[in-house]
């Protein structure tokens, strides 16, 4: 192609991209001031939508399911928390319909106010399995607006008590599927920053600081080599820290922080950690090794209307290839479940699941007690048996 041609489509793609997202700057400009977050308390019935997924996530999402609804089972008499079954979200789906978000789904999950959702497969360039689609998680996220990540990892033992706040709606994801192979040579991908959506991260990282009473918040940028970008990033957080005096801030490089989560004095320092999209999935899942494994911790995205709680690791193919399934453990998923239940205010349900699932942390050298992956675990479905089992005794 002459090299002309190919720099006019190019920009024309980018001038695209460009106007959708100053219309999308507006639009958070109006949303700021219309809407307002859900009153879960006033709700009955609050509809918590169960996506099951792809891989192991039907197995997982199926016994957490199980179990929220013992925990749940007054609520769910008196018609305050009505569950949701809704399918389609599945890889095969996806493809058969050409949608990363089949329509048909995204209006079953409108109808919902929370979403308990299995983990879903994302193709990549490479894989000829199936075509190149879009992460259904962004989609969701995107559509719902869910633009905070929160995902809390503790290990008391190592003084570990940490709670990132991870921007969820723009940065290098949010254009993931956007990208433009200029020539057979060249490759260009986008990030994105705004002033209104970093401002609503580090705002909800600081508030749950100054609510929660925790004297120290970390900003996690590349500030120093994405200027432009990262550089928004921090000075908005300049900016917003200003409102909250009593909570002392500082920012690290991302890579330097990631090395000092390994480093047993200095980690025990960090509190509150917000930062944008891309640094965010890598470092908690990092930070959630530390805890025990992705396995081991769940994920919040929030949103002022709607909320969708997951697991924080893959749809697991090959379990399922190996037949495997049955042993996949749901701790994150019910990790996660503990955010939802907090989310929606049945806050005493959330801790009693909490203390039980600490315990079973505790105690998983008895292979029998918790999910291997493998035979020599208990399955998922007796992991959960185990854990409403044992939540009557706290």
């Amino acid at each position: 192609m002459n090299p002309k041609t190919t720099i006019e489509r190019a920009k024309e793609h980018f001038g695209k991209i460009i106007e959708e997202q100053l219309n999308r700057v507006e639009a958070l400009k109006n949303s700021e001031t219309r809407e307002n977050w859900t009153d879960y308390k006033s709700l009955k019935p609050i509809v918590i939508g169960v996506i099951g997924g792809d891989g192991i996530g039907p197995y997982i999402s199926r016994e957490t399911r199980r179990v929220l609804e013992f925990l749940l089972r007054d609520a769910v008499e008196s018609g305050k928390i009505r569950f949701k079954e809704i399918s389609g979200l599945t890889i095969e789906r996806r493809v058969e319909v050409g949608q990363t978000l089949p329509d048909a789904v995204l209006a079953e999950v409108k109808n919902c106010h929370v979403l308990l959702k299995g983990p879903t497969t994302t193709p990549t360039a490479k894989d000829g399995s199936w075509p190149n689609l879009e992460s259904a998680n962004v989609a969701l996220r995107r559509e719902l607006d869910l633009f905070a990540n929160v995902r809390p990892v503790k290990v008391p033992e190592q003084g570990i008590d940490w709670v990132f706040f991870r921007e969820n709606t723009e940065g290098a994801y949010i254009l993931g599927s956007r990208g433009v192979n200029v020539s057979d040579d060249l490759a260009v991908d986008f990030k994105v920053a705004t002033t209104q959506g970093s401002e609503r991260i580090i705002r909800l990282a600081f508030d749950y600081a100054h609510r929660n009473e925790i004297n120290r918040l970390t900003v996690v940028t590349k500030a120093n080599i994405l200027k432009a970008t990262d550089g928004k990033f921090l000075g908005v957080a300049d900016y917003v820290a200003a409102r909250y005096p009593a909570v002392k801030w500082d920012s690290w490089f991302v890579d330097i922080f990631a090395a000092k989560l390994l480093d047993p004095k200095r980690r025990r320092e960090f509190r509150v950690v917000v930062l944008p999209n891309l640094y965010g999935d890598i470092v908690t899942d990092e930070a959630a090794e530390l805890q025990g494994g992705v396995g081991t911790a769940g994920s919040a995205n929030i949103g002022k209307r709607y909320a969708m709680f997951e697991a924080i690791h893959g749809s697991a193919p090959r379990m399922v290839e190996e037949g495997r399934a049955e042993f996949a453990n749901p701790s994150s998923l019910l990790r996660a479940s503990v955010l939802l239940l907090r989310h929606i205010g049945f806050v005493a349900e959330a801790e009693k699941l909490e203390t039980v699932l600490d315990f079973c942390s505790r105690e998983k050298s008895k292979r029998k007690l918790v999910p291997s992956g493998r035979s020599d675990g208990a399955t998922c479905t007796e992991f959960a048996d185990f854990v409403m089992k044992t939540i009557p005794k706290i």
